[in-house]
């Protein structure tokens, strides 16, 4: 097979890389770009442990073609930071002990990271209806919930610099 030519901006920077035509994301993030955060729990957009945000919008990267990401804004657990200052989710999953094996953490934060971007103030219940794609076989959501919410005040609090 010939291989395609994939212009793209991931995590704010400009990159190409060249992929087989049935090459996923996920797969062309890890190898190709080395972008090892975003992991493949189930490779059927079950789990949430790829997930990314494609032009500003939740997917799981192991749904979508490579090829598909042409043009396109993507957004990875390992864009979340700012240089070495953790973004709050960050820290407070550090905090509430939210994450054990680690596994699905980068989708739960980037799936997090999406809502407080649309939602800034969220209920317990919108979280855990934001979430509900993403699967913790290790935490329980208890923990992850929390720290979402504290990061949310965080954010807020940041926002209106109180």
């Amino acid at each position: 097979m010939q291989k395609i030519l994939v212009s793209t901006t991931v995590n704010g920077e400009t990159c190409e890389f060249a992929c087989e035509p049935d090459t996923s994301l996920l797969d062309a993030l890890r190898t190709e770009l080395r972008l090892t955060g975003s992991k493949e729990g189930c490779g059927s957009g079950d789990c949430g442990a790829c997930t990314i945000s494609l032009d500003g919008e939740m997917v799981c990267s192991c749904l979508v073609l490579a090829a598909e990401a042409q043009g396109r804004t993507i957004g990875t657990v390992e864009g979340i930071a700012e240089g070495s200052a953790l973004h709050p989710l960050q820290t407070r999953f550090l905090e509430h002990a939210a994450l054990q094996c680690g596994f699905c953490t980068p989708g739960f934060l980037v799936a997090a990271k999406s809502l407080l971007e649309k939602n800034p103030d969220p209920t317990e219940t919108e979280i855990r209806y934001w979430l509900a794609g993403n699967l913790c076989r290790c935490t329980g959501y208890d923990k992850i919930i929390r720290a979402v919410q504290h990061a949310a005040a965080d954010l807020r609090q940041e926002r209106t610099g109180a």
